[in-house]
């Protein structure tokens, strides 16, 4: 059986916003095409909406995304996050031109900036698992097979999604990685945000994902140095690949 094929877009560098409505265009096309689909195996007949342009040898199916980016300095916080987990007023947001946005993604408050790999996976579950936990863990898996080829050893803690270093050893907890979906008849969106060489500071205008007395690192501080942020990139693919068994095209 053939492997599936995602689309690997990067969209360089882009604000959160035109990211956050082209992640939706896409999902909502998706949910279009499940929806004429189902309503084909009631009736028969296959009518998709306006603007769908479908070649009559093609078979009709859903398209899966892998979205690559970097954001200008923006703080995101997730539906169920608690806003006073910003620490900053309106007005010094704006002083220090650091964009806010409330999102429909899973997790709280967290933090966008240059020189951070923000990945956003479109994908129809279906097509693999219908399990969001399962999801999740492979997302965080992508990241600790990445980081792992840098030498820095991440991993898993209880209860907190996303990737952490020494999540276990009380006071070096530090977190690598914020990882926040959203699912929508089983098509994903948002996805993680791996520090590279970003500028912490910005973190300490927030509780990061609402976890207190936790800290927040980058590779770049792990190993004492700037690394390749293209070469990252082009790891994270490789392991996404491996991850999901799908061919990034």
């Amino acid at each position: 059986m053939d492997k599936r094929q995602v689309i690997c877009k990067d969209l360089g560098i882009i604000e959160y916003k035109a990211a956050w409505d082209y992640q939706e265009s896409l999902l909502h096309k998706n949910v279009a095409i499940k929806s004429a689909l189902r309503e084909k195996e009631d009736t028969g007949q296959l009518v998709l909406p306006d603007g769908f342009d479908w070649l009559p040898d093609e078979p009709v199916q859903t398209q899966d995304y892998f979205l690559f980016c970097e954001h200008p300095a923006v703080y995101t916080l997730g539906k169920s996050g608690n806003i006073n987990n910003v620490l900053m007023s309106e007005t010094e947001l704006e002083e220090n031109h650091i964009q806010f946005f409330n999102t429909n993604r899973g997790g709280d408050i967290t933090f966008h900036g240059l020189q951070q790999v923000v990945g956003y996976p479109i994908l129809d579950l279906e097509h693999y698992y219908t399990d969001i936990g399962r999801y999740l863990r492979n997302l965080e898996e992508v990241i600790i097979l990445t980081i792992g080829e840098y030498g820095i050893k991440g991993d898993r803690s209880a209860g907190e999604t996303g990737v952490w270093i020494e999540p276990n050893v009380p006071g070096k907890e530090r977190k690598i990685c914020a990882i926040g979906v959203r699912c929508s008849r089983w098509i994903t969106m948002h996805g993680f945000a791996l520090n590279v060489n970003t500028d912490l500071s910005y973190f300490n205008h927030i509780i990061p994902c609402g976890i207190q007395n936790k800290q927040v690192t980058s590779v770049e501080k792990e190993l004492g140095y700037k690394v390749d942020y293209e070469e990252v990139k082009e790891k994270i693919k490789s392991n996404f690949s491996k991850v999901f068994d799908v061919v990034l095209v």
